[in-house]
């Protein structure tokens, strides 16, 4: 018996080659019997071993590089970098994103004369992401390199709280290397910075801002919270994020301390709630005359729910548990007499850490009660004194779901100032990454609003206020006053105050009695300047018109000389 074959044969035909073995072209199936069957007894195989086989065939090499692709798209994404965003965009991002009134005083006296403000934020390209920032900042950080001066103060309940100074004849390059002792007459301002949680002095960021703070010419003074800076606990009182007691009793002791020199605070993280919380309360009051929260977590229950959302954020949340427990067991014979030292340790986040510890010494109800009372951002409408806030809408741990956009909207005397990136309290910048941008920005606030009229003086006590006698009409002006670029403006003169303050002023502009202008260490000619800013269309008309009248007499006189000669001339021609 014959056995026939059959050639299957796709897509083509016999080639036409002459004196050539016959070629198809098309692809070859196989070779089946006439009742289609393989001539071969293996059994097929099936459509897996096939892509197994196929993917056996490609190089180690570009599976290699297809994992690394993958790999680098997923940290791309979950660490949040925005290099390739950054690149894209160049100069059409970064710009710093300002929240105020429209009739703030504080934006219109002097933030508007901040360069750093009203411009960018460029990060540092191999820094482009917040957690790279965050964790930078903390584990290197590049601070400058000085020694503070520490002082003990001691609170009235017993407690001990370090206060690390900097002075501005630290940091001068020609000056000794010598803690010199403030004056009490000193009109230097003084900086109070309050420390973030579980952060001292010796923080890398507090470095950053002491250092350049003390270097424009300030006096700088770290106020540790209790238990830290190397200090014991000496009472049965701790800070928290809402104590504010500790900041209050310090401001006061400096300015009974130097009367002469103007105070401004800076917080930093959990420091910035409390600082912000500490000023709405004591509302007119307080004789801070100015100051700054830096990535303040601003509602402590929305910041508590997101630091416990994510795999990062949970992160976050342990490194910041370990470092209260660690702050804990320094003092440990107190703690474990007052709160719950068996929960302490087994404390797995913040809020487990708060419910063993914190509302048992602060005497709260819930660790939710103590949330809600210590957030800051129900006090921002009463806050009294030109405020500026600086947040990062990437802020891996305070998030900008806690920023009180209206209420820093409603208040003229707060500036709320967002970047898109910056991370928490890191906002590296330049290719090295030699500095960060907040403490520049907090240093040019600073520096003009010291140099305005717009600071803030507490008020006084009804009826301690001393009638001055009335001064003379010659010595109540009008007076002009020529700046160096030239311009003439009306002022007058007030004693009492030692102030320049012009007779007319915008219709924008907050009133004298309002917002007084104090005597600072600003030179003569910031003064003028800032005068001659103060010009208004009337003032130069009625200027103009007082030169015109009084010119009048002089110009007459001139006439009258040199038509009299010609008259004379006159005479003599006839004859």
């Amino acid at each position: 018996m014959k056995t026939f074959f059959l050639v299957e044969i796709r897509a083509g035909g016999p080639s036409s080659v002459p004196h050539s073995p016959v070629k198809f072209c098309g692809s070859f199936v196989g070779i089946r019997t006439m009742d289609n069957q393989p001539l071969s007894d293996s059994p097929p195989l099936s459509p897996y071993e096939l892509l197994v086989q196929a993917l056996s065939l490609i190089p180690v090499h570009h599976y290699v590089f297809a994992l690394l692709l993958v790999w680098f798209v997923f940290l791309y994404n979950f660490l949040e970098f925005h290099l390739f965003e950054d690149l894209i965009l160049g100069r059409f991002s970064g710009r710093v994103n300002l929240t105020y009134n429209p009739d703030s005083p504080v934006y219109n006296g002097v933030v508007a004369r901040c360069r750093i403000l009203l411009g960018r934020y460029a990060t540092t390209p191999w820094l482009s992401s917040p957690h790279i920032q965050t964790c930078f900042l903390n584990f290197f950080g590049r601070p400058p390199v000085f020694n503070y001066r520490r002082q003990i103060f001691r609170t009235s309940d017993g407690g001990t709280i370090a206060l690390d100074w900097l002075t501005s004849s630290d940091v001068v390059d020609d000056a000794p290397r010598k803690h010199n002792e403030i004056r009490k007459d000193d009109t230097t301002p003084i900086a109070v910075v309050v420390p973030g949680l579980s952060s001292d002095s010796s923080a890398a960021y507090l470095k950053h801002l002491a250092y350049s703070v003390a270097k424009a010419g300030w006096n700088v003074v770290v106020s540790n919270h209790r238990g830290l800076g190397g200090v014991s606990v000496t009472s049965d009182i701790f800070y928290n994020a809402g104590w504010t007691e500790d900041i209050r009793v310090i401001v006061d002791y400096l300015h009974h301390e130097y009367p002469m020199a103007p105070l401004f605070t800076i917080g930093t993280s959990v420091g910035a709630n409390i600082l912000v919380k500490y000023l709405g309360e004591e509302g007119e009051k307080t004789p801070v005359a100015g100051a700054v929260a830096i990535c303040s977590p601003w509602d402590l229950l929305i910041s508590d729910r997101f630091i416990c959302r994510g795999l990062v954020q949970k992160l976050y949340g342990r490194a910041l548990t370990i470092g209260l427990q660690g702050y804990a067991q320094l003092h440990e014979p107190q703690i474990s007499r007052l709160a719950n030292w068996e929960g302490i340790k087994k404390s797995r986040s913040i809020r487990d850490f708060d419910h063993h510890a914190t509302i048992h010494i602060g005497n709260f109800e819930t660790v939710d009660t103590f949330y809600r009372r210590s957030s800051s951002a129900q006090y921002v409408r009463n806050v009294s004194v030109p405020l500026l806030c600086i947040s990062a809408l990437d802020d891996p741990l305070c998030t900008k779901e806690a920023i009180p956009w209206d209420e820093c909207r409603a208040n003229k005397n707060v500036v709320l100032a967002t970047t898109k990136h910056g991370g928490h309290l890191a906002f590296f910048q330049g290719f090295t990454a030699p500095s960060l941008w907040w403490v520049h920005a907090t240093n040019e606030f600073l520096g003009v609003l010291s140099c305005s009229r717009y600071m803030h003086l507490p008020k006084k006590a009804k009826g301690t206020e001393v009638a001055s006698p009335r001064e003379p009409s010659i010595n109540q002006g009008p007076y002009l006053n020529v700046a160096e670029d030239g311009m003439v403006a009306a002022v007058t003169y007030d004693q009492d105050a030692e102030t320049l303050q012009l007779e007319t002023k915008h219709s924008s502009e907050p009133k004298p009695e309002d917002v007084p202008f104090l005597h600072t260490k600003c030179s003569a000619s910031r003064r003028f300047k800032e005068v001659s800013r103060w010009r208004s269309r009337r003032s130069t008309w009625l200027l103009g018109y007082i030169a015109v009248v009084a010119s009048f007499p002089m110009l007459g006189f001139v006439l009258n000389y040199v038509f009299r000669k010609k008259r004379r001339s006159v005479p003599k021609l006839l004859r």
